[in-house]
C-alpha cells in the first residue's frame, strides 16, 4: 500500500491543489490535521466550505482520511472543551475522520481527534483500547501532535509533543503514527521527520512555504518511507533499526517513478543531487 501523508496545510490552497493533483497515484492520502488557519484573513466558516470542496474533489480520486488539529477547533463540547465540530461535515461526505477507524487491506487506521481536555482525552484512550483488540496485520494512528521527547516534536528550543501519546505508544505499540503540528521539526538541528519509539515508527512531515507541501510517502509492502521538502529528500528503510543521520535520497526509486510525471515534475518532490 502506498500512502501519502500531508499535514498543516493551513488553508494553503496551492498545496491543496498539488495534493489533489497527485492523489490518484496513491492508495490512500492522509491529512493529519490543521487544515484551517486561525490566523488567516479568510473567515473560518469560509475556509471550512473551501476545504470541504477539496476533500470532495480528493475523495473522487482516492481513499482519504482526515483528522483534526488545533487550528481546526470551532466549538465546545458540554464539558467546555474545544473540538472540531465541522469535522462531522467531513464525515458526512464519506471521509473517515475524528473518532473513526478504517480497515483497509488488513491495515487498521485509527483517527484521533485533537483533544482539549480530560473528557476528550479519555475518549481517545478508549478508542485506542477498542482498536487494540481488533484483528489486524498493521496498525496506523493518525494523531496531529507528535509524541513528547521525540525529535519529531523538537522546535529547535524545546519539545512541544504530546505526553499522553507517548504513554499510549508505550501501552499499545502501533506500527506507525502519522502526525504533524510542529512545523520546523524536520528542519532544525536535533529535530527530524522520523523517529522510532520501541517498535513504533513516528512521522511528522513538517511544513514549508510554496505550492508543494512537505510530505511523506510510505510504502507498507516495500517497508520504506521517504520525506520530500524544499530542503531535500531523505529515505528510511522500515525493516531495519533507525540510523542517524537519516540517509539522503539521491535518486527517485523505480517504484516511485511509476507515480507519473505530474508527481515527479513538481518542485519539492525532487531528490537531492
Amino acid at each position: 500500500m502506498k500512502l501519502l501523508l500531508v499535514s498543516d496545510l493551513h488553508y494553503a490552497l496551492k498545496q491543496f491543489d498539488w495534493t489533489a493533483r497527485v492523489a490518484e497515484h496513491f492508495d490512500l492520502v492522509v491529512f493529519a490535521g490543521d487544515h484551517l488557519d486561525i490566523s488567516g484573513h479568510v473567515d473560518g466558516r469560509a475556509q471550512i466550505v473551501v476545504v470541504l470542496k477539496y476533500f470532495e474533489r480528493l475523495k473522487a480520486k482516492v481513499r482519504l482520511i482526515a483528522s483534526s488539529g488545533n487550528h481546526d477547533l470551532d466549538a465546545r463540547n458540554p464539558a467546555g472543551e474545544k473540538f472540531a465540530r465541522w469535522m462531522s461535515r467531513v464525515r458526512d461526505i464519506g471521509v473517515p475522520t475524528d473518532g473513526e477507524s478504517l480497515l483497509l487491506d488488513d491495515t487498521l487506521f485509527t483517527i484521533c481527534p485533537w483533544w482539549d481536555g480530560p473528557n476528550a482525552r479519555d475518549a481517545v484512550g478508549q478508542l485506542l483500547a477498542l482498536d487494540a483488540a481488533k484483528q489486524k496485520k498493521r496498525w496506523i494512528w493518525i494523531y496531529h501532535a507528535p509524541p513528547d521527547g521525540s525529535p519529531t516534536s523538537w522546535s529547535g528550543e524545546k519539545h512541544f509533543g504530546d505526553v499522553e501519546l507517548l504513554h499510549w505508544i508505550g501501552e499499545f505499540a502501533p506500527d506507525y503514527v502519522f502526525s504533524g503540528h510542529i512545523h520546523q521539526s524536520p528542519f532544525v538541528r536535533g529535530g527530524s521527520w522520523v523517529d522510532r519509539i520501541g517498535s513504533t515508527w513516528v512521522f511528522n512531515a513538517g511544513r514549508q512555504i510554496g505550492p508543494v507541501p512537505t510530505h511523506i510517502v510510505v510504502d507498507t509492502e516495500r517497508r520504506v518511507a521517504l520525506w520530500f521538502s524544499l530542503a531535500g529528500a531523505e529515505i528510511v528503510p522500515l525493516d531495519q533499526p533507525l540510523q542517524r543521520p537519516v540517509r539522503e535520497l539521491d535518486a527517485i526509486p523505480d517504484w516511485l517513478q511509476t507515480l507519473g510525471s505530474s508527481y515527479l515534475s513538481d518542485p519539492g518532490t525532487n531528490a537531492s543531487s
